[in-house]
């Protein structure tokens, strides 16, 4: 899984809400036939990064020892609200 960016954005009532971005790799794409005019995969799901985050072993898939690029991006943006310092007046 990749970093986490958040961005916020504040009301008048005090309360926040912000936005977060989880980047995750999912399926390998790599042809591993191109160079003889095949298209063959090998089955990786899921990229599982190879050492620690900020090394070079971490754009490394541990599963198929494919480099990071290869394995198809999704990014998922959620809207969290901090709802605890919103009041209501009746």
């Amino acid at each position: 899984m990749g970093p986490q960016q958040e961005s916020k954005k504040s009301y008048a009532n005090g309360s926040v809400a912000r936005k977060e971005k989880v980047v995750r790799y999912r399926e390998c794409r790599r042809n591993h036939a191109a160079n003889i005019g095949g298209y063959a995969v090998d089955g990786c799901r899921e990229f599982m990064a190879s050492g620690e985050e900020g090394t070079t072993a971490a754009l490394l898939c541990a599963a198929c020892n494919c480099h990071r690029s290869f394995h198809k991006r999704e990014v998922e943006v959620e809207a969290v609200c901090d709802c605890s310092s919103f009041s209501t007046s009746d």
